[in-house]
């Protein structure tokens, strides 16, 4: 066989099944065998194998298949077992099992093999079964232990259609508030350096925080505001009366359950603006219910900026109660694109 040609095994699935196709066209055009795998530089065998496998069963015999061992041939587990194995994976965590710690890896899911049917696998050939099985490996959700699932159902299928409803019903508008606070020596995120060696950030030592309560809507509007005093109930008062100003209609604030929420002082004055506004609770421990709770995580992400180390501007000091209050409607900074993004898509899910 010609050097330029090679060997005919050595050719990719498509070629080969092309030369296939097209002496076989050959054939049935009346050429002569001989002269057929002359010209295709293979042997008159292969020749006659192609013919008799293209009158036995047409073109579909000539085409290429894949080659090796079909998925789920030749496998140590059954079918029935590898479905217990990733049914365990996906209800259990390995202390549940006896195992050590709470996230599955692929040296724990083959631990969790070994015990049951006492086989062992390297990790590349678990890692081949979890992705068969349609795992993936992920970052997990947190939840707490104190969280009350029932709680939880009743939100999600009672409590929120009712306050949506009521609210539809009033003309009303729905947000969900939380609080949040930046320090000064905050560093996210991360950065290049020399392999072995940790890179140094230097932030300032004169330590301070600034502190942010703020309500996202169904629709993405968001309104906060800043303050650099502890959170209490005089400070959520002030929010609530700062927020219902910028409204002409009632408000449905749905809130976690922190004790400044529930306060007498607050209590109070929600009495006396029963029209303007109206406070929900969330089920206790059940942060990922809020969507404002998004907005802080974005703007911990980026900030502090990263034009240089965090310090406290010198500037007089603000009277008592202070602050600063805006309302947004636009997508001009990375929280509110968050805010708009995850309380329209928290909503839809419901």
């Amino acid at each position: 066989m010609s050097d330029l040609v090679g060997d005919a095994r050595a050719w990719s699935p498509d070629a080969q099944e092309a030369v296939r196709l097209l002496a076989v066209s050959a054939l049935v055009e009346g050429r002569d065998r001989v002269e057929v795998a002359a010209l295709f530089k293979v042997s008159v065998r292969a020749v006659d194998n192609w013919w008799a496998k293209w009158q036995a069963g047409g073109r579909g015999a000539l085409l290429s298949r894949a080659r090796g061992r079909r998925v789920g041939e030749h496998q140590v587990l059954s079918e029935a077992e590898q479905a217990a194995v990733r049914q365990a994976v996906l209800d259990h965590i390995p202390s549940d099992l006896g195992l050590s710690g709470q996230l599955w890896t692929r040296g724990q899911t083959g631990e969790l093999i070994f015990k049951l049917y006492r086989v062992r696998f390297t990790e590349p050939g678990v890692g081949k079964y979890l992705k068969r099985w349609g795992l993936t490996f992920q970052r997990p959700d947190k939840r707490a232990v104190e969280q009350d699932p029932e709680a939880v159902r009743l939100w999600h299928e009672e409590t929120w259609p009712a306050i949506r409803a009521r609210a539809k019903a009033e003309n009303a508008e729905v947000l969900f508030g939380d609080q949040v606070g930046i320090r000064s020596d905050q560093v996210t995120g991360r950065t290049w350096g020399a392999k072995g060696t940790t890179p140094v950030v230097r932030r300032t030592g004169n330590r301070f925080s600034v502190n942010a309560m703020s309500a996202i809507s169904t629709r993405g509007r968001m309104h906060f505001m800043v303050f650099t005093q502890s959170f209490d109930a005089k400070i959520m008062c002030h929010f609530l009366d700062r927020l219902v100003g910028h409204f002409d209609r009632k408000i449905h604030l749905i809130v976690d359950r922190h004790s400044a929420h529930r306060s007498k002082t607050v209590r109070a004055w929600l009495a006396g603006h029963k029209d303007q506004i109206e406070l929900h609770f969330l089920p206790s421990y059940s942060p990922e219910l809020n969507p404002d709770e998004l907005v802080n995580a974005d703007l911990k992400r980026s900030c502090p900026t990263p034009t240089g180390p965090g310090t406290r501007p010198n500037s007089p000091p603000k009277p008592a109660g202070s602050s600063i209050d805006a309302s947004v409607n636009h997508t001009s900074s990375a929280a509110t694109s968050a805010a708009r993004t995850s309380a329209t898509s928290w909503t839809r899910t419901l």
